[in-house]
């Protein structure tokens, strides 16, 4: 085979393997390579996936147009080099695999592995999962190894940032005094040096803990905004945590990784730890000031809010019922919602969702993110988690500077699930407490998986799960002011809801939001919504 008809399909890396003298490589020219070499690299030219042959005992790399963008500013000089002069960052974690593998000891798999590389001028965080295998020739003898490679670093790094923001909101969650926050929020935030090398916290009349960061930005925030600042430490990033005045402003400080970019995920994940330090700080400072708002206030709010939520509307083959309970020590409105509304090609849908924010402003937020989401899910053939996924791009693109969790979920049936009166309950979480399913038998069980992403924080994939609803079944949807309570575990509340619902199965929709509501403490500091979705049984008649 001739070397241009072999570099045919490299399509826009033609130029750059050209360019290579392939005499002085290891490999020789391209002539004189075996046909081993020649199948292969057919194979990994040929494939959309990124793929990289490490060849002869040197380790040289050829690699396809999709691995490129992998390796960045190290391509084109990384063509026909070896993998240790390419990668000597991380040779001593790879040498070992590939050298494992060319002693025909087997393939290596490995998952989410940080592997730190040199590129776009720094030497960033970087996670993979690979295989490294064994190419043999016709012989039997191991002439070179593929890789094949996908870079895992968004999904790595987001996950351990909602792992953190879970342990933050933990911390703060029976706070006090805002004395008690600094103490409570930095030793969770410190133990996560990759994302936050430095931070400190600015509060009034709260000494300074990190004397590596600034005093004071150069020039001051306005309200809970960002400003990034080169400084003798670093690149810093001061974010404004609301309430206070020109010389109590409460902020949020960090020295950026510096393996890190500081791209929109790495900025939202800071205004996204802000939101949270400020919704504990609001939440401890003015409290009582709230509380000191006139009645007359609190029941215009609370009318706001509820002229917010519209009534849900159904089948004629199942019921569905709604609440929402205002804070019962909050004068301002919140940004918590319900919904229910039938498509144009007949499935139900059902919305729970919570707007970060306790004020006009999270309602304001909530009824952009709302009506956004009746729009994009009303377009006939979506999934839940491609109505969210929509939404997150709507959100972006109009430069709604928000965050919220919520539950989407769609009530299908087919005709074979009509005659047997069930249904199919299809649904994505994004970010929001886990549903919660009452089977005809009277147990009831969280709906759990592994939440995506919040809505405003990180474009990313999104999950659709499945459950059927058998007739007798019912499943509840709630925002967090339901069980969140100062103290107390959030599995312990979970635990309660589950053990609320046992044995509930007699009860239609109307009657288990009541019941679940009655098994409330007056201390409920959130506002709480539920919607409750019930598949009624058929009577001996055959009728619902």
């Amino acid at each position: 085979m001739p070397g241009d008809a072999l570099l045919r399909a490299a399509g826009s890396l033609r130029a750059a393997y050209e360019a290579v003298d392939w005499a002085s490589t290891p490999l020789g020219p391209v002539e004189t390579w075996t046909t081993t070499l020649r199948n292969a690299v057919d194979i990994a030219l040929h494939t959309r996936f990124p793929v990289t042959l490490l060849w002869g005992p040197e380790f040289v790399l050829i690699y396809n147009e999709a691995y490129a963008p992998i390796i960045a500013d190290k391509h084109p000089a990384a063509l026909g080099r070896t993998a240790e002069a390419v990668f000597p960052e991380a040779w001593d974690t790879i040498g070992p695999l590939m050298r494992h593998v060319r002693a025909d000891h087997g393939a290596v798999w490995m998952e989410d592995l940080a592997l730190p590389l040199q590129r776009n001028g720094r030497l960033e965080e970087a996670y993979f999962t690979f295989s490294y295998s064994p190419v043999r020739n016709e012989a039997g003898d191991i002439e070179g190894l593929i890789d094949i490679a996908v870079e895992t670093t968004r999904q790595v790094v987001d996950q351990r940032r909602m792992r953190l923001h879970g342990r933050l909101r933990e911390a703060l969650s029976d706070v006090q005094r805002t004395a008690d926050i600094a103490a409570s929020a930095l030793p969770v935030l410190r133990g996560d040096p990759d994302d936050l090398p430095l931070v400190d916290l600015h509060l009034a009349g709260g000494a300074r803990h990190e004397p590596r960061l600034p005093d004071a930005p150069a020039r001051p925030l306005a309200g809970r905004g960002l400003v990034l600042e080169e400084t003798g430490a670093g690149r810093v990033a001061w974010l404004g945590l609301g309430r206070g005045g020109p010389e109590t402003e409460p902020l949020l400080v960090v020295g950026l990784s510096e393996h890190l970019a500081a791209d929109e995920p790495y900025l939202a994940f800071l205004r996204f730890i802000a939101s949270s330090l400020s919704q504990a700080l609001d939440r401890v400072t003015v409290r009582e000031a709230e509380r000191a708002v006139a009645a007359a206030e609190r029941s215009m709010s609370e009318a706001l809010q509820r002229s917010l939520l519209t009534t849900p509307l159904a089948p004629d083959d199942l019921q569905i019922a709604v609440r929402y309970l205002p804070a019962a020590a909050q004068a301002e409105i919140g940004g918590d919602w319900y919904d229910s509304f039938l498509l144009p090609d007949g499935p139900l849908t059902l919305v729970i969702g919570d707007v970060s924010g306790h004020d006009r402003h999270a309602a304001a937020a909530m009824a952009q993110v709302r009506n956004l989401l009746r729009g994009i899910a009303y377009t006939p053939g979506r999934s839940p988690a491609e109505v969210l996924a929509g939404l997150d791009r709507a959100m972006h693109g109009l430069a709604l500077d928000l965050v919220a969790t919520a539950v989407l979920a769609q009530v299908e049936q087919d005709a074979d699930q009509e005659r047997h009166g069930r249904h199919v309950l299809r649904w994505s979480n994004a970010g929001h407490p886990p549903p919660v399913l009452l089977d005809p038998d009277g147990r009831a069980r969280l709906l759990e998986s592994t939440p995506d992403p919040l809505l405003g924080v990180a474009a990313g994939r999104r999950t659709d799960h499945t459950v059927e609803l058998t007739p007798g079944a019912s499943v509840l949807l709630y925002t967090d002011g339901l069980i969140e309570r100062r103290g107390v575990a959030l599995e312990e509340r979970l635990d309660w809801l589950a053990r609320a619902l046992d044995g509930c199965e007699a009860m239609d929709a109307e009657q288990l939001c009541d019941h679940v509501l009655d098994q409330l403490d007056d201390d409920v500091d959130d506002d709480v919504a539920l919607l409750v979705v019930h598949a009624p049984r058929e009577d001996p008649g055959g009728r619902a």
